[in-house]
């Protein structure tokens, strides 16, 4: 099939890029969707705000906000961004944290603390999703504060991780 210019510039990625399935290593999880007004003179201009979390399961995870006109381009944004944002949380025996870690984003405050093997995942709201979907297991978590925005707690746990160290081996001197 041949196609005759047109004489426009074609801006963008190719039909070729976009057709085409990848396929995905991560999971995502829709974790909130808000309604959000801009008043103007000529009244109020809707959209939505998408908050999605993704991860593989396997240590790496990452949160995306984004607004849109639509929910399914919000969402779609949203979780482009946060693949864009990944961050790798270092596990130890593959299922929990290497130590006890606290943060705050706003006013949210979270506390993470690792747990013996078989314990589960004791967390609720917005910590459960991020860490069942870092692959996470074995953790005790608390929500301090009286917040329920949950993208302000999302992005506490988040800055939890970024915060977690792991121990090094002692090298041991050749001299």
């Amino acid at each position: 099939m041949i196609r005759e210019k047109t004489g426009k510039k074609e801006y963008g990625r190719s039909s070729f890029s976009r057709n085409r399935e990848i396929k995905d290593e991560f999971e995502s999880k829709l974790l909130d969707l808000a309604r959000v007004t801009r008043v103007t003179a000529g009244g109020k201009r809707l959209r939505f705000r998408a908050v999605v979390v993704v991860g593989n399961k396997q240590g790496k995870t990452g949160i995306g906000v984004s607004k849109g006109s639509d929910v399914a381009q919000a969402v779609e944004k949203a979780t482009r961004l946060a693949k864009k944002n990944l961050i790798t949380v270092p596990l130890t025996e593959g299922e929990t944290i290497p130590h006890e870690v606290y943060a705050k984003f706003g006013a949210a405050k979270v506390i993470i603390k690792p747990q013996k093997k078989g314990r589960g995942l004791v967390a609720g709201g917005a910590v459960r999703i991020i860490c069942s979907l870092t692959g996470i297991k074995n953790i005790s978590s608390k929500i301090l504060g009286r917040t329920t925005n949950k993208l302000n707690n999302a992005q506490a746990v988040m800055a939890a991780f970024k915060k977690l160290k792991v121990k090094k081996e002692k090298v041991e001197k050749t001299a």
